[in-house]
Formats: structure tokens, sequence, C-alpha cells
């Protein structure tokens, strides 16, 4: 159960976990709180992956009406466990879980700051009867913890990731004047403040006066395009910058030289999975579950968040040097497979329905 708005980091994850658990005999099923037009790309995913859906129209963040509807909705399915993500999911899900008595278990996908607030008291209240927690890194979890939640409870399972995104780009390098043999710094991401963006404009004008030739796309939407937009004429970047919106990211990675992640915090980040195999480098911050995933000084170099001088000179001293770039894509590409593999993670997440059921 999780309120779907579009496909982002915990989508993709279900995308790639529900059709393994599928494959291992465990019926996932999944109950989305439809929370816009963009659930529709979710929804057809699920579709082309044949993991059963349905969806109940969610509104207000408190509604007895969608509360009722889920209630419903689990009643009729009599589930053997209750997997829910995201906070809708969780606080809603518990309420049905525990009036059809059965257990469940919640992900937690971020180090949301709102949870060291006093929303932390409802987050406890509704989390009393959870079997278990799922963080989705070592971060994620010591950060539950420091919110209030049961230590007992908290179990790490990283993502898994066994493949690059396949589907083609809408808009290629080549297609959005990308010149072929110009270094190409790749970043993926909302374009909220979590991502920085903001940081990764002024590091890439930086950038720009050391290597003139150099560009950098971002693909991603969000409510803050219009301020980068700006921010990017601003500092002069117009023809080295491009904001591509809703892009898919094949190849873009294909053609990128090296990746940049510039989050301020991170539960976990799928993109740097996708980019390491994709052979990419990373220039990352060294933020919550980032430095879990990347390596510094060997599949990429991490820089404090917000440090734009930092940030320049790791760019620049990859783009300078390909045999660097070489190496660190290199180790970052065995890393992905063997620590972060879909089987490792399905093998896990199994372990804890398990524990829970039992």
């Amino acid at each position: 159960m999780t309120k779907v708005q579009g496909i982002g980091g915990a989508e993709q994850h279900l995308l790639t976990l529900l059709p393994e658990l599928r494959r291992r005999g465990v019926d996932a099923r999944v109950l989305s709180l439809d929370g816009g037009k963009d659930a529709k790309r979710f929804y057809r995913a699920l579709d082309e992956r044949a993991v059963p859906w349905q969806r109940v129209q969610c509104g207000p963040d408190v509604s007895p009406r969608l509360a009722r509807a889920i209630g419903r909705v689990v009643r009729a399915e009599q589930p053997d466990l209750v997997h829910t993500h995201m906070v809708h999911a969780d606080v809603y899900g518990s309420v049905a879980a525990r009036r059809s008595g059965v257990p469940f278990i919640s992900t937690r996908h971020n180090d949301d700051r709102y949870l060291l607030g006093p929303f932390r008291y409802v987050d406890r209240w509704f989390m009393r009867s959870v079997s278990r927690v799922i963080a989705i890194s070592e971060a994620v979890r010591d950060f539950q913890e420091r919110a209030g939640l049961p230590a007992e409870k908290l179990v790490t399972v990283h993502y898994g990731l066994d493949q690059a995104p396949s589907a083609p780009s809408e808009v290629t390098p080549h297609g959005a004047g990308i010149p072929d043999d110009a270094p190409l710094v790749l970043a993926i991401g909302r374009l909220i403040e979590q991502k920085d963006h903001t940081t990764l404009l002024h590091a890439f004008a930086g950038v720009h006066r050391q290597m003139p030739e150099a560009r950098l796309a971002i693909l991603g939407w969000g409510l803050l395009e219009p301020r980068l937009r700006d921010l990017t004429a601003e500092l002069g970047l117009e023809g080295s910058v491009s904001i591509l919106g809703r892009v898919e990211p094949r190849d873009w990675l294909a053609r990128a030289d090296l990746f940049a992640h510039t989050s301020r915090w991170e539960g976990f980040g799928i993109v740097l999975l996708e980019a390491m195999l994709s052979g990419l480098p990373v220039v990352a911050t060294n933020v919550s579950a980032v430095p879990e995933i990347v390596l510094d000084g060997e599949t990429g170099l991490l820089a404090t968040a917000g440090d734009v001088p930092r940030i320049t000179a790791n760019v620049v001293r990859l783009l300078s040097d390909p045999e660097e770039r070489a190496r660190f894509g290199a180790a970052g590409l065995v890393r992905a497979r063997v620590e972060f593999s879909v089987d490792r993670m399905t093998s896990a997440t199994i372990g804890v329905y398990e524990k829970a059921l039992s």
C-alpha cells in the first residue's frame, strides 16, 4: 500500500521488488492511494509487470471516507500481511490492518525531517502495533530510531537494482543539442529543495569557467523548475545547462561522462545505482545514505552538502581525467551488482515477512 503521484524512488523500488516477490511465490498486490494524474504511469508499469493493483482516491490528509475505503479493500482482500510505504499508507494502512487483525510492516524511504517535530508523536501512535519497520539504509534506520521508533523493530534492507533503465529517452542528448564531443555531467531528481539543484548550478558555473565546453543536463520535474531556470540565466549558463523535465534517462546515462547528485539529505538515492550500473563515476554529497552507496575515492568523489568549491573541484577533476573516470565507473558497476542486487533485496524482504507472520 502506498500513495502514488507519479514514479519516484519509492515507486521504482516497488516496480522492482513486487514482480520478484511474485516470481518467488508471494502473492504481492498493490493498493494505491491515488494522488494525481501522474499515477497512471505507475499503473501502466504495474500492468507491464503483471502485478495486480487497485486504487482508492486520496484527497485530504485526514479523510474518514478514505479510511473506510481502505478498510473495505483490506477486509475484501483478506491478506496475510499489509506492507505500507510512505506516510499516508502508514497511517491508514495501520488502522486497516489492526481492525482486520493482520500484521503490518512499514518501509521507511527517507529521513524525513518532519518526524523530528511534533508529528513524531502521531507517527509513534500509529506505529505502536507495527511488526517490523524496514529502513532502506542504515542512515534511515538510525534516523527512525532517533525519531522514536523501537530499535528492536527496525531492520535495514537496501534497495536492489540489477540493470540500468532500458526505456528509450523521449529526448536524446543529440536531439537536445548536446555536442557529441562535449563533456556531459548528468543529474536526475525531482526539482525540490532536498535535491539542492541550486548548489549544483552554482558549482557548474565554476566548472564552466574552467571548461567552457562542458554541459550539464538535469532530468526531473518539480515546483522549483521556474526558479532553477531563472538561476541558470542569472549565472550565464543558458547555452550550457539543459533542464529537460520528466525524461526517461537511458540515453542520457549512456552518453554522460559523470553523474552528479548534490542532495542535502537522501534516504537512499536509487538514481545512484542507475548511474553506477551505467558505469558512471559519481560526484555527490556525503549525506545520509549516500556514503553507503558511493565510496569516496573508489567509485566517486564526495563533498559536504552545499560545498560549491569542493563540488566544482570534484567535477573538474573527473572531467579532466578519463582514466580515473573509467576506474571509478568500473568499480561502481561491480559494487552495484554485488552489494545491491535484486536477489539480495528480495530475500531480505521475504525474511522480514516470515518473521512478522511467525
